[in-house]
């Protein structure tokens, strides 16, 4: 196809025909015989957008899940009422999502029976890491008698007895398309290759339009609880001998030391990630440019949880939360992605926090990792395995498009969403979808 009268982000006026790759960018291109033409108008013409960190299957699971954590839910008192009246899915289970500690206290087995119907129920942690099941969820997956209910995600001892709702992709896939995303790395650490053999085969039948990479069976997720560096270290060795790189979780700034310990003493190669790297300390950063390995953040959680960080975390580290000016600063290789459905799915709401890092009441959370608008762009124009290695709109560049409705200067200054008006896959337009 053609896209006609686009800009640049430079500002320069070009044509750009595009099928799987880009062919020919040139300030005036002729329409071939029978060739769709999309008419830019003068809006911007940029690489799709790639989230380089996302949960499909959580993601699609979330859209019919109940939410229990801010701000829908606010106390006990909200948390026991949209229990009771979430419907029973046709599984059998009430699944919950999106629980902070903030609500009513750490939830245990014992608070959730006080509080549920007599039903199975799950509800998820806000982090993503934890599920906190009822008595007779518990029932349900064989462990009656553990003592707290509290189980780990990743833990395939209970996750496995569980079985995968039925999901559907599509609408959470068209609601990627609409801010102009045309690539995403899911981040799932347990993904089997059926599961990603689907995600592939969906893609291919138009159900699930974004390119989809996955981190699986390369992510580990770290807890404080179980830090064991030698056993770190073995793991990443062991999956640079197979050829592959490794992906580690690292929320804390324990799980970031330890990792770049283990990273130090298997040795880091290129692709090795961190991911969230959520609290920083000043030393870490050094540490991770020597490594080279690069850093998967994302300063979403600044506009969606910042209040909460303001009013939980000592005031000495407020410096160490979602950093992302001083990686850069530091020669740290860096890309944006939103942690979808952990935290919102769109990705100008991410670059719009990386910019201004104001949290929900209008606080600035630590002004000085604010970055330009360009450079917060950029961090989602990286390719599916090289997320610090930005696309371009040349030929020989894959052929994934964002078109928005007006000039780069807007777009800057703006960075919404509604600015989207045409998203191209491999040189098709999939939304707008008509």
């Amino acid at each position: 196809m053609l896209i006609q009268r686009a800009t640049t982000l430079d500002g320069t006026a070009v044509d750009v025909r595009v099928g799987t790759q880009i062919e020919e960018v040139d300030v005036h291109l002729t329409p071939r015989h029978g060739e769709a033409v999309f008419d830019a108008a003068g809006g911007t013409v940029l690489p799709g957008l790639h989230d380089h960190h996302v949960h499909l299957y959580s993601a699609a699971a979330a859209e019919d899940s109940v939410r229990v954590g801010p701000p829908q839910v606010r106390n006990r008192e909200e948390l026991t009422l949209a229990l009771a009246t979430a419907e029973v899915g046709g599984d059998g289970w009430i699944r919950a999502v999106g629980y902070h500690d903030s609500v009513a206290g750490p939830l245990d087995r014992a608070v959730l029976d006080a509080i549920s119907p007599p039903v199975p129920v799950r509800v998820q942690h806000r982090s993503g890491v934890l599920w906190i099941l009822n008595s007779p969820a518990l029932d349900r997956v064989g462990l009656s008698d553990h003592p707290d209910g509290r189980l780990r995600s990743s833990d395939p001892d209970w996750s496995d007895a569980l079985g995968r709702r039925e999901t559907n992709l599509a609408p959470v896939s068209r609601r990627l398309a609409r801010y102009g995303v045309t690539g995403v790395t899911d981040a799932t650490p347990d993904l089997g290759v059926g599961d990603i053999v689907t995600l592939t085969e969906l893609h291919r039948r138009g159900t699930l339009l974004q390119h989809v990479r996955c981190l699986s069976p390369g992510k580990r997720i770290l807890h404080d609880d179980s830090l064991d560096l030698d056993a770190l270290a073995g793991w990443i060795a062991e999956r640079h001998r197979a050829g592959g790189s490794v992906a580690i979780h690292c929320v804390t700034a324990a799980q970031l030391v330890v990792a770049i310990a283990a990273l130090r003493q298997a040795g880091a190669r290129p692709g090795d990630r961190i991911e969230h790297a959520a609290v920083a300390p000043p030393d870490s950063l050094a540490d991770l440019a020597e490594l080279r390995v690069i850093v998967v953040t994302q300063p979403n959680f600044v506009a969606e949880r910042g209040d909460q960080y303001l009013a939980e975390v000592p005031v000495g580290e407020h410096d160490q939360l979602w950093r992302v000016a001083s990686l850069v600063n530091a020669g740290v290789p860096v890309a944006l992605s939103t942690d979808m459905p952990f935290g919102g799915d769109d990705p100008w709401a991410a670059m719009r926090a990386a910019v201004r890092r104001a949290t929900p009441s209008g606080a600035v959370l630590n002004q000085s990792e604010c970055i330009t608008a360009r450079t917060a762009l950029s961090m989602f124009f990286g390719r599916a395995g090289e997320p610090d290695r930005p696309r371009a709109v040349e030929p020989g560049q894959p052929g994934d498009l964002c078109i928005l409705s007006v000039p780069a200067h807007t777009a800057l200054g703006e960075l919404d969403a509604e600015m989207v008006a045409a998203t191209i896959v491999s040189g098709e337009v999939v939304h707008p979808s008509g």
